[in-house]
């Protein structure tokens, strides 16, 4: 493991709070423990967890209402319940309020290791598909709408944030030609009053930028029609 994943333990037995602490530690996770529902929120609030084993029955506090409390605000870290046999109605309303998975005690610790795997690999999928959907791609020219972040062939592009809207803009319509007015509605606006030639301007600005010494060219000019974002001729 690369980096360690933060596991928070909430258990209010002291004994099974060690025990897989130590197993855990072991494991070569980051442990830390809470022994009542106060804590638990406490210390939920307190740093950013990779995984939260939750226990139903505490004090102060349910685990089901502790769990309420996390999903109002974080709907992607992994929760395990840890739930007693006879607790049906509260593992059904554990995992209506959006628990991950929950484990009868007593429980084999092997099972429940597997399954923190499990819980553990789907949200760093997640995690994966999220950052893989923020990034535009055409060839070795990536973009963040959400950064603002432009690289190609792994090099940082500096742009204004016209410059910036016209890439976007061409990137979403990757092989579509477009002409100059609609590339002036998009990135200027409908109530844009001047003139047209502006757009060949910054088409050449962003040229230099991203079609720079070394690299492919990907954005063309089609002649008496406009321009194309796209790989090859």
């Amino acid at each position: 493991m690369d980096k360690k994943e933060k596991i928070l333990v909430v258990e209010d037995e002291e004994k099974i709070a060690r025990v897989l602490e130590l197993e855990l530690e072991y494991e070569g996770y980051l442990v830390k423990k809470a022994m009542s529902g106060y804590e638990a929120l406490e210390k939920y609030r307190s740093e950013k967890w990779d995984l939260i084993l939750l226990d139903i029955m505490l004090p102060e506090m349910s685990g089901v209402e502790i769990l309420r409390r996390i999903r109002s605000d974080d709907r992607e870290v992994p929760v395990i319940l840890l739930t007693a046999k006879d607790s049906v109605e509260d593992k059904v309303s554990g995992l209506d309020l959006g628990a991950n998975d929950y484990v009868t005690k007593p429980f084999q610790i092997e099972e429940l290791l597997a399954r923190i795997r499990a819980a553990l690999r789907h949200s760093a999928g997640l995690k994966q598909d999220e950052q893989d959907e923020e990034w535009l791609k055409v060839k070795d020219l990536f973009l963040n709408e959400k950064t603002r972040e432009v690289k190609r062939a792994e090099r940082q592009i500096e742009l204004t944030p016209r410059e910036f809207d016209l890439l976007v803009y061409l990137m979403k319509n990757h092989r579509q030609v477009l002409n100059r007015e609609q590339i002036l509605n998009a990135v200027w606006g409908f109530d844009y009053f001047g003139d047209t030639n502006v757009v060949d301007v910054y088409i050449r600005y962003l040229r230099k930028k991203v079609d720079g010494i070394g690299t492919d060219l990907l954005i063309h000019t089609i002649r008496g029609v406009g321009y194309v974002l796209r790989e090859g001729k």
